[in-house]
């Protein structure tokens, strides 16, 4: 059983691509505006957390982890884990965690906003997508980006260059299930806002060739340079589930842009263009359903004992 927010779309963790096809079933029961259960709950072996942190559901969130402290079935990404992914605290979380760089990150009011430095990286506090993300040059750009503007409350960040030699920018998707990392995607472009599908992904065999090698060789090469960073991540952020983009900068140092339960993992694309994406994501879904097993497993012999 997932539970999801009111609002739907982007709120909440798009579950369905990841249990498709398969032998488990999955129910969604969504909260009201007030955090508050719909009084019609539907048997189940286990309940995950679907609605995805952001700060107009700290409401819900406060509700669903008083509710949840003593439900009567094991819980995936309980709430109170959730919120570490927001972008400020996910910094406070994870700051420590050695060969980890996360650009520093506050939660600022309008009214007191400023910058120091430039270039810095600015947008409106639960946005996602990309939408109202901007990198500032200068004091000039700043004005006008508040112009234009009705958000009243921001996060600023440090801009992290983290061009590859060839002055391209390269962003991993990576699923860390329960402590374990699947590789969902690479995406590679010459713009720093990376995302897959602007990236022209489907239009560049060159592009597909570098994914296809980093999908084929993650486990031989990327998890075992980054294997405790990303223990180290999971133990700290305490999440069951919870997709991280990152990119590897040129000293070898991971760096980590963003940690939430929402990213969504899938494997719609074309199959003709991307071959050898179905069973390589079909790793993560098996993963997924291990753990939720495992999980009613552990918790099913705990209260046993």
């Amino acid at each position: 059983m997932a539970i999801m927010g009111p609002q739907g779309g982007l709120d909440n963790a798009p579950l369905e691509y990841l249990l498709e096809n398969s032998d488990i079933r999955l129910d969604l029961v969504f909260l009201d505006e007030d955090g508050r259960m719909p009084k019609a709950i539907p048997d189940h072996d286990i309940a995950i957390v679907g609605l995805g942190e952001s700060y107009k559901n700290r409401g819900q969130f406060k509700r669903l982890t008083s509710d949840l402290r003593s439900w009567s079935r094991p819980i995936v990404n309980r709430p109170e884990f959730v919120l570490n992914c927001s972008r400020d605290k996910l910094y406070d979380e994870l700051k420590s965690i050695p060969h980890l760089v996360l650009p520093q990150t506050r939660r600022v009011k309008r009214d007191v906003l400023s910058v120091d430095a430039f270039p810095t990286i600015i947008r409106p506090v639960d946005s996602h997508g990309g939408q109202g993300l901007e990198k500032i040059h200068n004091e000039g750009e700043f004005q006008r980006y508040l112009e234009s503007s009705d958000a009243t409350e921001f996060y600023v960040s440090d801009f992290l260059d983290y061009r590859s030699a060839d002055g391209q920018f390269r962003k991993l998707r990576i699923a860390l299930i329960d402590g374990r990392p699947y590789i969902c995607h690479l995406a590679i472009t010459d713009h720093w806002i990376v995302h897959y599908i602007p990236a022209g992904m489907d239009l560049s065999a060159a592009k597909r060739a570098e994914e296809k090698w980093m999908m084929e060789t993650f486990e031989i090469d990327f998890v075992k340079r980054h294997h405790k960073t990303l223990q180290d991540i999971h133990e700290k952020l305490g999440l069951d589930y919870v997709i991280l983009d990152c990119a590897v900068l040129r000293d070898g140092a991971l760096a980590l842009f963003e940690a939430d339960t929402r990213g969504w993992i899938h494997c719609v694309d074309p199959v003709d263009i991307f071959p050898y994406k179905p069973a390589i994501m079909q790793k993560a879904f098996d993963g997924f359903r291990e753990m939720l097993l495992s999980r009613m497993s552990r918790e099913g012999d705990a209260r046993a004992r």
